[in-house]
């Protein structure tokens, strides 16, 4: 994967001050983990719940690729805000960007780092109705993207997450179909039609799905190594 071209003695320098911010604002309190997925061809998740105590640590040059930071319902103060804005800095560059989500949920001092400076690399998306003024919104209620959110933390894969529902077009089909039959028939299909009826499918998460497809499509146009 090509890099952006960085001299060795500032890349050094940029690592060394991210894992400053970081060690320095964690304190005492022992560093959290982010929760980490493989979302295949070179693009990674990292969920962060509380910042910086489970920012991801910079990723080195060799490593560096696309990846989706989730700080949907992040918080964080104003020197995690800088924690946050180093690290997207370091990170993110047009051969390895950071699609960043968040939400209404997001602490407000975590979406003005995020909004503040564009390195070239970091792209921002929400729901539409969150007043986040993301890069990307996406046509999904915050209702749905909190459900779709919390599914994951559940339990939820993100390949559930992440794939429409199938069987959901021909569940529309049914019961269009069933608005014209005549009461008779209606009668008779009605215990036909409960017996086959199925759990409410998972949710989806829109947002997540939406940097899938936007990290799919710079690889097809051969934007991306």
């Amino acid at each position: 994967m090509n890099d952006r071209p960085s001299a060795p003695g500032s890349t050094v320098a940029a690592m060394l001050l991210v894992g400053a911010l970081l060690a320095g604002l964690a304190g005492s309190t022992a560093v959290a983990a982010p929760l980490v997925r493989d979302l295949g061809q070179g693009l990674l998740y990292y969920r962060v719940h509380r910042l910086p105590d489970d920012l991801p640590s910079p990723i080195p040059s060799s490593r560096r690729g696309p990846c989706v930071l989730d700080l949907r319902s992040a918080d964080g103060d104003r020197e995690a805000a800088a924690a946050l804005t180093a690290w997207i800095g370091f990170n993110a560059s047009p051969s390895s960007p950071v699609f960043v989500l968040v939400n209404g949920g997001t602490g407000p001092a975590l979406r003005r780092a995020v909004a503040r400076r564009d390195p070239g690399g970091r792209l921002i998306l929400a729901p539409a109705a969150a007043d986040c003024h993301p890069d990307i919104a996406v046509d999904i209620s915050p209702a749905a993207d909190r459900a779709a959110y919390e599914a994951l933390e559940r339990g939820t894969s993100l390949e559930t997450l992440l794939t429409d529902n199938p069987a959901k077009p021909r569940m529309d089909e049914a019961e269009l179909a069933r608005e014209h039959l005549p009461d008779s028939a209606l009668a008779e299909a009605a215990p036909e039609t409960k017996a086959a009826g199925s759990p409410a499918p998972s949710p989806i998460d829109r947002v997540l799905q939406r940097a899938v497809q936007i990290d799919r499509g710079l690889i097809a146009l051969k934007q991306l190594p």
